[in-house]
């Protein structure tokens, strides 16, 4: 299993867009092949601060899901509303097994 750990830092003035780009961004990703789970974090400590925790079963997949047109428009509309570049960090998932 490919396990994503995008972390993510919002301007607050838009947040609550952003959970709303990142809901859609959500809802078409567990739809896709491969895909074993897609969540959307919140910091409980400070609400601009965000964690997608993206689980695909394999690497093929997780690939696949940077090209669909869902991924796209989503980076393309929240890009501005982070206050730095996004970072993704790699695992291999151990367990469950994929």
């Amino acid at each position: 299993m490919q396990v994503t750990m995008v972390h993510v830092q919002v301007k607050p003035e838009h947040v609550q867009e952003f959970i709303a780009a990142s809901r859609l961004n959500h809802e078409a990703s567990i739809r896709e092949p491969g895909n074993r789970r897609f969540d959307v974090l919140q910091s409980a400590d400070d609400a601009t601060r965000f964690v997608l925790y993206e689980a695909y079963a394999a690497t093929e997949d997780a690939i696949a899901h940077k090209n669909t047109a869902h991924y796209l428009v989503w980076r393309d509309t929240v890009a501005p509303w982070m206050t730095a570049t996004r970072v993704g960090v790699s695992y291999n998932g151990l367990f469950p097994p994929g």
